[in-house]
């Protein structure tokens, strides 16, 4: 399928995923996995909140490597943490990614390549975040947050699936509930470090959008799209291309539990073609503040 058609598909998903969320019979709340767009709301002081699954991802390319396969990330990793009423600290990553190699291709960094056979494996990248909620969701204003991220150079450009870069993210995080439906918005940069030349950075505009939507009897819809651009250049340096991924899916809830699963749909040549995620969140109170 070329990209013209993906992006048909991306953008139509969206659009059912979005017109059925407007249906919903009740107010969702602050969101987290599937979604990967930020919501203002801290989860509380004292509270810690543990997610994990698994990603899968047909298609995708590592435009320094070259490498074009199916990877499968898992078991998926999030902890957040509240270390008061407004704020929160936050670790994601992924002990293990796995990527079943379909293509070669020629790129700035094959030539480091340790990769033999057709698959490769390594560590993700994990991000260290902290989030603050600058103000409280009201009958006419929404919740307003901020969020400052670093990713850490975990996964060696060796096996072709990481940068050996360190890379930092700053996003304005916007949610309400408006009827019968929660949205949030994000915006933000990227300050993303040239994989190729040490001394060089590429400074990117990050954004995204989501949906959620409580269908009654614990279950929620949820969609959202999530990417990146780059708007400096023309012909940006490999690892800082635009980036765009759609989900749409369903979560349930069950006391302090939640289960969820959702289908993901590039949106560019560089991301998955098509890719499923699925996992589990768990919310408790570990601790009281002095």
């Amino acid at each position: 399928m070329n990209v013209d058609g993906r992006r048909r598909i991306q953008w139509g998903g969206v659009a059912v995923a979005a017109g059925l969320c407007l249906l919903a019979a009740a107010p969702a709340g602050a969101q987290q996995r599937p979604l990967v767009t930020e919501d203002p709301q801290t989860i509380g002081a004292g509270q810690v909140l543990l997610e994990t699954g698994i990603d899968w991802m047909q298609g995708i390319t590592f435009p320094i490597s070259g490498l074009r396969g199916d990877l499968v990330s898992g078991p998926t990793i999030g902890l957040s943490v509240g270390v008061g009423p407004i704020a929160e600290i936050q670790i994601d990553g992924s002990p293990y990614r796995q990527l079943r190699i379909t293509e070669r291709r020629e790129a700035p960094l094959s030539a480091l390549l340790s990769v033999d056979g057709t698959t490769t494996s390594a560590v993700d990248d994990f991000i260290i975040a902290t989030k603050l909620r600058l103000l409280n969701e009201g009958r006419g204003r929404p919740a307003i947050g901020l969020r400052f991220a670093t990713r850490l150079p975990n996964a060696s450009n060796e096996s072709g699936l990481g940068h050996d870069t360190t890379d930092f993210f700053a996003s304005f995080l916007v949610g309400k509930t408006v009827a019968r439906v929660r949205w949030v918005a994000n915006a933000g940069v990227a300050i993303v470090g040239d994989p190729v030349v040490a001394a060089r950075q590429e400074d990117l505009l990050t954004f995204g959008m989501s949906l959620a939507a409580r269908l009654g009897r614990g279950f929620e819809l949820v969609s959202e799209y999530n990417g990146r651009m780059n708007l400096a250049a023309s012909s940006p340096v490999p690892g800082t291309e635009n980036r765009g991924v759609a989900r749409a899916g369903l979560r349930f809830s069950r006391g302090r539990a939640r289960l969820d699963a959702a289908a993901l749909v590039g949106a560019t040549s560089t991301d998955l073609d098509l890719g499923a995620t699925a996992g589990l969140t768990w919310v408790f109170r570990a601790f009281r503040m002095p």
